[in-house]
């Protein structure tokens, strides 16, 4: 049993307490409050004078895909760039446990994170949510946390429209996404007829087999869009096949704050420490988080959208605080909220009973770039310890 005394706690969902223990036990959070017990074998953490957080999640990143340092130059694991259609393919293959990301982001405060396949098709396979520990991808892969990528605008644009293929324009990107999912849908209308009648069964297909889940609504879609008239594609394709969706990136949903808040949408805001390489981003403003938070029916995340600079999320935010995001919604931007969208958020997020024990203790404002993270807790072990 371990036990964080003397701490500001923010559990997030619930209470936050200038001084309160948070006791752990099997690797799980048995106990949050000021006035907790704690027992005279319990291995006691004096976190007094700091800040005590659930671990931190970026729910957008490539850690483990990608890869750092790269390998082969211009060449990562992060797209399969063979076409534009590759729902079969999964992220988990290309995790890579000794990525030179999996430190530096740890120690910054980050327990859990979601890593995605790339931009670069207009569907790119699962995505897959990991625990910055373990010694294989297995031992760090949250089962049954996959989600599928699809990218609007720019990216694939450029990546077929350059080999003369579809897509070579926004209305290909759509169009070919439409057309597979209607594929997609028939294949899984055709599977559930065979229930019945295996007489039906279709000839398997294990590009469409993978979109099943999708077209029935069991499996989340991660939608890459940065413009505003891409975002407004993807919610209306999302709708036209009752997708369940996240907006990732939502750049211009300033934009369109109000129509945004009228759906409900889920988005991942991010990343903002990157050059302005592409026209879709031209409008990226530090305001957007704030904006969007203001809307009482969207949900933001907060996102690096890359490998080691998660790391430096944090600081980031502060930029955002200053500019208009209360403190209360950043913290959930990297903690339930993200959880919310991973669909982990009965696990992971915040501080409760009965959760994952990954904590973080900060020795300032987490979002103060004069600040540390002096601990680091996931599933109950620590990992970093300079208190």
């Amino acid at each position: 049993m371990k036990a964080i005394i003397n701490g500001k706690v923010i559990t997030v969902t619930g209470q936050t307490y200038d001084k309160a223990t948070v006791l752990i036990e099997n690797g799980k959070i048995k106990a949050v409050g000021p006035d907790i017990p704690v027992p005279q074998d319990a291995e006691v953490i004096d976190a007094t004078g700091c800040w005590v957080t659930p671990g931190l999640i970026d729910c957008h990143t490539h850690i483990c895909n990608f890869s750092e340092p790269g390998t082969m130059p211009g060449l990562s694991d992060g797209n399969e760039m063979s076409g534009p259609i590759q729902a079969q393919i999964r992220a988990l293959d290309a995790v890579y446990p000794d990525d030179y990301a999996i430190v530096p982001v740890r120690e910054a405060g980050f327990t859990t994170v979601y890593s995605t396949p790339g931009s670069g098709n207009v569907i790119g396979g699962t995505g897959i949510s990991i625990k910055l520990r373990g010694h294989t991808a297995r031992e760090m892969a949250i089962a049954g946390s996959e989600q599928m990528k699809f990218a609007f605008g720019e990216n694939p644009k450029r990546n077929y429209g350059n080999r003369k293929q579809m897509p070579m324009t926004r209305m290909g990107i759509a169009g070919i996404l439409r057309e597979t999912l209607f594929e997609a849908k028939n294949y899984s209308d055709a599977l559930k007829a065979a229930e019945t009648d295996p007489s039906k069964a279709p000839k398997p297909d294990f590009k469409l087999n993978a979109l099943v889940p999708v077209v029935r609504g069991e499996m989340r879609c991660r939608m890459h869009a940065h413009r505003s008239d891409d975002i407004l594609t993807a919610i209306s394709i999302a709708e036209e096949f009752g997708l369940d969706y996240v907006i990732e990136h939502c750049t211009e949903g300033f934009k369109i704050k109000d129509f945004l808040n009228e759906k409900h949408v889920k988005c991942v805001v991010g990343p903002h420490l990157t050059s302005p390489s592409k026209l879709e981003i031209h409008n990226r403003t530090m305001d957007n988080p704030g904006i969007l938070s203001k809307e009482p029916n969207i949900t933001v995340c907060l996102t690096a959208d890359t490998g080691s600079q998660t790391s430096v999320l944090p600081m980031t935010i502060g930029f955002f605080i200053r500019r208009g995001l209360s403190f209360e919604d950043a913290i959930k931007g990297v903690t339930i909220n993200a959880a919310k969208v991973l669909q982990l958020e009965d696990r992971i997020g915040s501080l409760e009973p009965g959760k994952d024990a990954d904590v973080a203790v900060f020795d300032g404002n987490p979002f103060d770039s004069m600040s540390l993270c002096r601990l680091v807790m996931i599933d109950g072990e620590v990992y970093k310890n300079t208190l």
